[in-house]
């Protein structure tokens, strides 16, 4: 068995899905050491993963994409955080790394700075996805848009011309990220995105048809489902007792301007005979009116509601959606912001649920909307079948056993 490394973001939506895939490899006999934020170093301690606080100065960067005028703004927002990062990350994993001599290193897509280290290393090293995979691809549309598959040559040409104009806007970006490559020794790359595809083995925390079909998917690209985890707790006791139909409403657990969704959710469904469970995460929940037919808590276990949940109203994170379906329950999404326009249309164009733009919202829309994805559980049950074919934690931990029986260099087909 082996000594891994695993090099976690400060973000739970990023960490929480590698967990399962983590404790599968633990399960299997590997020594897992994982570097995390601090405030989740004792669960996962508990968990019997050796876990160690990553640099603080990471978790006070602020990531103040919400702020963006656009989409593009609040994109490059983001990338400009994750350099940031990035610069902390090099030493960090350096440090990791020389402490616990790993024979394999895993590192979260989010994490630009590590991904670096890894790819220096010489050692085998896998770099996991949580979100819609980010790199282009001749059959999907560029991401963090949420448009639809092209159709036919104007289609593609939308495509390309959409594809070339967020390479000029990356460009100065990218010349950045280059010099902390190159300072490692690392051959610069053309593409922003050519840095998600350096790794031995790309894991997807995904699978078609969710994610679109592509002809060209790389060939040390696994996908394995999503991965649901969720830190131990119980369910609340009302829940037992609860025969009304749930909607479950949630909220971004990265703060995001995303509390008129949970506002607007109450007032909808506040008069349906329904039962709403609101889960407020990065907002505040005393801020909101609660009507009679609601709960509304920062923080309750998912797994439990969504066992019974006829529609789940969310901003559309990967995390929440896909839990959502992998139970076989339909999403009303919202999205704000980051890759929630991609996730939505994912879930519209498999008849899993409805889309519904944040500048649209208003509670007799979001109760139309709440109604409509109510009736499309049959596309969530079959989303819901294919996750459960793709292997899960199983699966990743597979990759990884086969990444470390591989020969020097990138996996087999």
């Amino acid at each position: 068995m082996a000594r891994l490394l695993a090099y976690l973001s400060a973000s739970s939506g990023n960490t929480f899905p590698a967990i399962d895939m983590l404790l599968e490899l633990h399960r299997r006999g590997h020594e897992v050491h994982l570097r995390c934020r601090a405030s989740d170093v004792d669960g996962y301690a508990g968990l019997g993963l050796c876990a160690v606080a990553i640099d603080p100065r990471i978790e006070r960067v602020e990531f103040d994409d919400w702020r963006g005028r656009s989409q593009v703004d609040s994109f490059m927002r983001m990338v400009r955080a994750y350099r940031a990062c990035a610069t902390l990350e090099i030493p960090d994993l350096q440090q990791a790394a020389a402490e616990v001599e790993p024979e394999a290193l895993i590192v979260d897509i989010n994490c630009f700075g590590a991904m670096f280290v890894a790819e220096a290393s010489g050692l085998p090293w896998a770099v996991y996805c949580p979100y819609p995979p980010p790199f282009r691809s001749d059959d999907v549309p560029p991401h963090g848009l949420g448009l639809r598959p092209a159709r036919g040559p104007l289609g593609r040409a939308r495509d390309l011309a959409l594809t070339k104009f967020g390479d000029r806007q990356l460009a100065t970006e990218l010349a950045q990220f280059n010099q902390l490559r190159t300072g490692l020794g690392l051959p610069a790359v053309q593409k922003f995105d050519d840095q998600f595809l350096r790794s031995d083995v790309f894991i997807g925390f995904t699978a078609e048809p969710y994610e679109y079909h592509r002809s060209d998917w790389p060939s040390h690209v696994r996908l394995v489902g999503p991965g649901l985890w969720e830190p131990p707790a119980d369910p609340p006791a009302w829940l037992e007792t609860e025969c009304r139909p749930i909607v479950l409403v949630t909220a971004s657990t990265a703060f995001q301007l995303d509390a008129k969704l949970i506002t607007t959710a109450l007032d909808a469904l506040g008069a349906e005979d329904l039962a709403v469970v609101a889960t407020t995460a990065a907002q505040d929940p005393a801020q909101f009116r609660v009507p009679p037919n609601a709960y509304v808590e920062q923080f309750l276990p998912h797994a439990p509601i969504l066992a019974r949940a006829a529609c789940v109203v969310s901003h559309g994170g990967q995390g929440i959606t896909q839990k959502a379906l992998a139970a076989g329950v339909p999403s009303c999404i919202v999205p704000f912001a980051r890759d929630q326009f991609d996730v939505a249309r994912r879930v519209e164009h498999n008849d899993a649920g409805v889309r519904l733009h944040h500048k649209r919202l208003n509670p007799d829309r979001l109760r139309r909307a709440v109604h409509a994805a109510i009736a499309r559980r049959p596309g969530a049950e079959r989303i819901a079948q294919a996750f459960a074919s793709a292997g899960g934690a199983p699966a990743a931990a597979l990759a990884i056993d086969e990444l470390l029986a591989a020969p020097a260099g990138r996996m087999a087909p």
